[in-house]
């Protein structure tokens, strides 16, 4: 069975898309594709059935990660196949641990940021969120990628220790430099 993961923030076309998309290609590079699933829910339905946000997919277009994305709405019953769920901000968290059916789901939810290493003070989970951009310019979903981008390494070690220690027989991982971002032009 791979290892299930899902990125859930609102609507599921700005946030949990990029950090799906951000993940999917470490775990591409790191040779863990093949052990790992990858997805992505809102908490709510608002924009099920949409492509991701047009400036999510600019920035992850510009940084060199595919996206092709549906939105859909997180379900409870989902819990019983993940193995781990990551919010994107601590209003998921609460909401995500609210909606698991039992304590062992509800354990299974994590920030994001709290994989970042530094992303805040322990004590407090706001301080790992990923704030939302749907309301700002493009400026705000290049920052957001770029918190997901640090954060997703972080969560790739987590994740590879997991998979590692589990599977008797794990696949040597392919080298390979994460993409490196464009440079910002003066």
């Amino acid at each position: 069975m791979p290892y299930r993961v899902c990125f859930v923030c609102t609507g599921n076309i700005c946030r949990s898309p990029m950090a799906e998309s951000v993940f999917r290609a470490r775990l591409t590079e790191d040779g863990l594709d093949g052990l790992v699933e990858t997805d992505s829910a809102g908490t709510g339905g608002w924009h099920e059935g949409d492509d991701a946000d047009p400036r999510t997919r600019a920035v992850l277009h510009t940084a060199g990660y595919p996206c092709a994305h549906t939105a859909r709405r997180f379900r409870a019953s989902w819990f019983a196949r993940l193995d781990l769920v990551i919010a994107l901000d601590s209003g998921h968290l609460r909401e995500l641990r609210r909606l698991a059916p039992t304590p062992e789901d509800a354990a299974k939810v994590r920030l994001l940021r709290a994989y970042a290493g530094g992303a805040g003070p322990a004590g407090d989970p706001a301080a790992h969120d990923v704030p939302d951009p749907y309301y700002g310019g493009f400026a705000g979903f290049q920052e957001c990628l770029e918190m997901i981008e640090t954060a997703c390494d972080g969560l790739l070690e987590a994740v590879r220790a997991e998979v590692t220690s589990t599977d008797p027989g794990p696949a040597e991982p392919r080298p390979g430099p994460h993409r490196p971002r464009p440079k910002e032009s003066a």
